[in-house]
């Protein structure tokens, strides 16, 4: 794996983005996420097409992929923050400089509708990528907590997953050991197939889900179709992070549902990743281990800063 190199203060942070338009209120917001990052010690360079809104739905996709290899070629640039999550941010695919991104890695970071851009370039060149709060929420956020795990992994180096404090559920017991993939459900379960698939095979798979979005039976879905075609014969481990939804209904109890007591593997529960306040930083391509028997049933073992 490609590891990328530490932030650190003074060093200037670029902003994309590839999912959803920054318009309205999110305006303000990134500006707000801007004044805070800078009152830390760090510079921050917009995309050319940051504020872009071609198609009224969002910026074109090569307008966005032009933004992110731009971001990667950009020396002066040490990490890439994604603003904010959406539905789209796969279509840049087709459009990004693979070699270009692998002669220039960097930290490059977001959840939600970002971990298909994330997942996708650690699949292409094997650059370990960062499912982590966005560069909008940093404003959001009611508290701290998602930008200073940012800080914690990016600037310090630190393997910690999440906050002593946290919990930790066994859903299945065992251990495992592998390379981290995943991040959304919907998203990872559009790169189960075709012509931009991911390798499943000997990873541990963490999963969380938006329910204001997902019902229970969509949800249901997405995991069906991952197992339909293969996943859970392939991995070697499941975590399973945040889902509310209105009915009461928990990712566990569908998770359960669809999975049974077919694949002996550890599954796990936590709720420091996905659509939360709390959302730790999960280093994509990085080795981690689960083992149920322990308190802090997922560790990382293996650096993913230099």
């Amino acid at each position: 794996m490609i590891i990328p190199n530490k932030l650190k203060k003074g060093d200037t942070i670029g902003v994309v983005a590839p999912s959803n338009p920054i318009v309205g209120d999110n305006i303000e917001e990134i500006m707000k996420a801007k004044e805070i990052v800078e009152k830390d010690g760090f510079k921050v360079k917009f995309a050319k097409n940051l504020f872009s809104n071609t198609n009224d739905y969002s910026s074109t996709a090569k307008e966005k992929a032009e933004d992110i290899n731009s971001m990667f070629l950009d020396t002066e640039v040490k990490m890439i923050w994604c603003a904010k999550g959406g539905e789209n941010a796969n279509s840049t695919f087709e459009y990004l400089d693979y070699e270009l991104i692998k002669k220039n890695p960097k930290i490059i970071c977001g959840y939600s509708d970002i971990t298909s851009l994330t997942n996708m370039i650690t699949a292409k060149i094997g650059l370990i990528t960062f499912s982590a709060t966005n560069f909008k929420t940093i404003a959001t956020d009611e508290t701290s907590y998602s930008y200073e795990e940012a800080m914690k992994r990016f600037v310090e180096g630190s393997l910690e997953l999440g906050r002593e404090e946290e919990t930790y559920k066994t859903i299945q017991e065992g251990t495992a050991e592998g390379e981290l993939i995943g991040g959304n459900l919907s998203l990872t379960r559009g790169m189960v197939a075709g012509k931009y698939k991911i390798d499943f095979k000997d990873k541990i798979l963490f999963l969380e889900e938006l329910g204001f979005e997902t019902s229970p039976a969509l949800a249901s879905n997405y995991l069906y179709f991952m197992k339909q075609n293969g996943v859970f014969e392939k991995i070697k481990g499941l975590w399973i992070g945040h889902y509310e939804h209105e009915s009461g209904i928990s990712l566990e109890k569908i998770v359960k549902d669809v999975i049974g007591e077919e694949y002996e593997i550890p599954i796990i529960q936590s709720n420091n990743f996905g659509h939360t306040e709390t959302k730790t930083v999960i280093p994509i391509g990085s080795r981690a281990k689960i083992n149920t028997m322990k308190e802090r049933k997922i560790e990382l073992i293996e650096k993913c800063v230099l």
